[in-house]
């Protein structure tokens, strides 16, 4: 089914909602874009690392980048360690330069201009798909939805970090897979997706690539376009910094190590914030602050349900429904297993779709698996989390009981939670899903 403007003129008054809301964001997103010196930390990062390359110096070594920003006349931050890290440390994959460098040629404000409005613009795309499926069973429900998924992109949009255009890619192909319209760019959006964060994008393609010859051929067509530009990526980095594979390890260690913006532990610079991590280790930390604890628990229970995911996949006949019950376990498993931030949560996107055809089902179940899955997008959401870090600020990071550690864990930390329960609902959906309840829905 296209997304046909003419069809919807009767609801006007949502599609303005949703304009607001977006509208919301973009104001934000510019305030705070101009309100920090050299931008946000997403895209000077990309911008800078990428000029350094396209001089032949290695952006992966750290003193080599901090040189290059000095020569460019480009301010280091020395106020915040993680503004700081986020700009010296480039911790990005190779393929990331294909996509940045025309902009790279740029100067810098022109350069995160055009980045940000196709950022927009590709997000609202994606956005528009997703409600236009979700409100043709449950207009309501799906308006709300979107809406605060538009509304509370405040930080995506101001920093210009690659998982938007990464989300917004994977969700367009989605579309265009399950609705089998416009297959090659369908592919392009999910090998792009692929190529630059394999880790948001990567169950999406392998759920295309179990579910029937018309999609396993999309997803291979997808893959071949992630190696392509893969290939390309890594013998241009190659040739210009021939040990950034060890310096790459490196910069990941520094940044994940006690101190660092991506270190999932209790006092970590990384989650007190608007945009913050949201994997599984964060709220396992809480219990036993060891990376040997919370890295092989939260592998163990994301492994397990994987599994369970992995084993109804293949035995299972693809139904265009179910799919969407499928992708939105997947989606909430993927940024439960390792590092992931509250921008790449928008990718439960997916899940207006599947709430919408949820609603027509019988059961507690189905009430449920929608009932998280509104929880999660909020609790991922800027303005809710901005609130919920103001009213709870004065609460200790380390607790010394297990009831303190359960509610630091319920009122610091919610979105991993939520992101568990709709991995879990949807899964137990995705399980419990046959033919018949499928036509049934259908026919609703």
């Amino acid at each position: 089914m296209a997304f046909n403007l003419s069809r919807h003129w009767k609801h006007l008054p949502s599609l303005l909602l949703l304009l607001l809301g977006s509208l919301i964001s973009i104001g934000s997103g510019i305030l705070l874009q101009r309100g920090v010196q050299g931008g946000m930390m997403g895209f000077p990062g990309l911008y800078y690392g990428t000029r350094c390359l396209l001089q032949h110096r290695d952006p992966y070594n750290t003193p080599t980048l901090e040189s290059f920003y000095q020569a460019s006349g480009a301010a280091l931050p020395t106020n915040s360690v993680a503004r700081r890290q986020a700009v010296t440390l480039y911790v990005n994959l190779p393929t990331t330069f294909i996509v940045t460098a025309p902009f790279a040629l740029l100067p810098l404000g022109l350069a995160q201009a055009l980045w940000t409005t196709l950022l927009v613009v590709s997000f609202l795309v994606a956005a528009l798909l997703m409600w236009d499926l979700g409100a043709a069973r449950a207009h309501d429900l799906s308006t709300f939805l979107i809406f605060f998924l538009l509304a509370d992109c405040e930080i995506l949009f101001s920093g210009g970090n690659t998982a938007g255009f990464v989300v917004s890619f994977t969700v367009i192909a989605v579309w265009c897979f399950l609705q089998q319209r416009f297959a090659h760019l369908g592919v392009l959006c999910l090998g792009l997706g692929l190529a630059i964060k394999p880790h948001d994008a990567g169950l999406i393609w392998l759920f295309f690539l179990l579910s029937g010859s018309w999609h396993r051929k999309r997803a291979l067509q997808a893959a071949a376009v992630a190696v392509v530009i893969s290939l390309a990526a890594f013998l241009w980095v190659s040739a210009v910094a021939p040990h950034w594979l060890d310096e790459f390890r490196a910069n990941l260690t520094a940044i994940s190590a006690p101190g660092g913006i991506n270190e999932p532990g209790p006092a970590s610079i990384g989650v007190d914030s608007a945009d913050m991590i949201i994997d599984l280790q964060t709220v396992l930390s809480i219990i036993h602050d060891s990376p040997g604890f919370y890295n092989l628990a939260t592998y163990a229970i994301c492994g397990a349900l994987f599994f369970l995911w992995l084993l109804k996949v293949v035995r299972s006949r693809f139904d265009a429904s179910s799919a969407w019950l499928a992708l939105v376990a997947a989606s909430a498993l993927s940024m439960l297993v390792t590092y992931h931030r509250t921008y790449d949560a928008r990718l439960l996107m997916l899940a207006v779709p599947a709430c919408a055809l949820l609603r027509s089902r019988p059961g507690k179940l189905a009430w449920t698996a929608i009932a998280f899955a509104t929880a999660a997008i909020l609790s991922t959401s800027d303005i809710p989390l901005t609130i919920l870090l103001l009213l709870t600020h004065h609460l200790p990071s380390v607790a010394s009981t297990f009831s303190t550690e359960l509610a630091l864990i319920v009122l610091r930390r919610p979105a991993p939670l939520f992101l568990l329960g709709t991995a879990v609902t949807f899964l137990a959906a995705y399980i419990r899903s046959t033919p018949e309840e499928t036509a049934s829905s259908l026919q609703a």
